[in-house]
């Protein structure tokens, strides 16, 4: 039963930190790269999909994405829906290639985005923390129920408490590295 609790949540913080991994990424730097317009959303004969499924997303140079619409077709649509997105992109249409230069980014956007980052693992490290209360409150129903010792239960309690340190290292270590990747020029 008490492995089960520690199991769980143990999957639920690998969740939070994947999330936050994710996130990250939408968060661009200057720095090209294909990622960025995975949830980009083109309009496909009256249905959204993204732009990986009708296009070929690849890069040019460090600084330039190259989108080819598999369909000649879907070039304009594409290009709306890359300059759309609120990446703040500005796509130049090349007849079957879309260009997508990458804008270098200012101290102060640099900031900003430094600022969102920083939102972003803190909420991370909020979803971790509840999950360890979660499972704390599970291990305490276990007691009054009579279906483990408190000795167990503290076990597992520090056991948590060691889990979430675990994770909550791994989330600021994927912080500072985007705050690096973020200001470095």
């Amino acid at each position: 039963m008490i492995a089960d609790i520690k199991k769980s949540a143990e999957d639920r913080m690998k969740k939070s930190l994947e999330a936050l991994k994710l996130d990250l990424m939408k968060v661009r730097t200057g720095r090209a790269h294909t990622g960025i317009l995975d949830h980009v959303m083109v309009d496909y004969y009256g249905s959204p999909v993204p732009v990986n499924q009708v296009a070929n997303v690849s890069l040019i140079d460090a600084r330039t994405i190259g989108v080819q619409p598999y369909e000649k077709n879907m070039a304009g649509k594409l290009e709306k829906a890359i300059r759309d997105s609120d990446l703040g992109l500005n796509p130049a249409n090349m007849g079957e290639l879309i260009r997508v230069p990458m804008p270098p980014l200012t101290e102060e956007r640099r900031r900003d985005l430094i600022k969102v980052v920083k939102n972003e693992a803190e909420n991370a490290r909020v979803a971790v923390r509840n999950i360890r209360r979660d499972a704390n409150t599970h291990l305490k129903d276990l007691v009054k129920n009579k279906e483990a010792s408190e000795d167990e239960e503290r076990r597992a309690i520090d056991d948590m408490q060691k889990m979430t340190d675990k994770y909550i290292a791994e989330l600021d270590k994927a912080l500072a590295e985007k705050e690096k990747d973020l200001m470095a020029v």
